[in-house]
């Protein structure tokens, strides 16, 4: 153990200071919240690994914790046993979560029902709808009719398309749109 914090600002400090390999890190503590605490860690030190042990085993606090950077979230009520396997696999860069808390990651996700992954994520929701219009074999003046856009505004998108999808020219777009099943 290299250091010790009573609060969130603190940890960073000492993170920053110390740069160790590991912090334990709870989600409540006086004089700032730890989930800021984890953000700004592994914003800035992404080679910090960071476990939560914490009371809290509520689906928001688990899943806060994960997206701001924690690589494991143990109960703070488990055994030394699972308690120093949870230190040691976060500290080699392994993800862990206690026995309830994978329970509850579980049951989240049994419960929702998978969401299908948009087409072409890099593309904004106006550039789906040109692709979709360019995969059906309209012209830019059709496109710029159909979707009251000036004609300029179409080959801006269609530019913009082409260097997301990294393809050379309308073809490749129409293939690529296409085999994704967008057209």
């Amino acid at each position: 153990m290299v250091g010790e914090a009573a609060s969130g600002p603190e940890a960073v400090r000492l993170a920053e200071q110390l740069q160790p390999n590991l912090v334990l890190m709870d989600l409540q503590m006086p004089g700032g919240d730890g989930l800021t605490a984890i953000r700004q860690i592994a914003a800035v030190y992404a080679h910090i690994h960071i476990l939560v042990v914490t009371m809290f085993e509520d689906d928001d606090s688990v899943f806060a914790a994960m997206r701001a950077g924690a690589r494991g979230y143990v109960l703070k009520d488990m055994d030394d046993d699972e308690m120093t396997r949870a230190i040691l696999a976060v500290g080699h860069g392994e993800a862990i979560f206690s026995a309830a808390i994978a329970r509850h990651m579980m049951t989240f996700f049994a419960t929702r029902p998978a969401q299908p992954a948009a087409l072409f994520p890099d593309l904004t929701a106006s550039e789906r709808k040109v692709l979709r219009l360019v995969a059906q074999g309209l012209a830019n003046d059709a496109i710029a009719t159909q979707l009251a856009f000036s004609p300029k505004t179409v080959r801006n998108y269609i530019s913009n398309i082409f260097g997301k999808l990294q393809v050379a020219d309308r073809a490749q777009a129409i293939v690529r749109a296409r085999d994704a099943g967008l057209a």
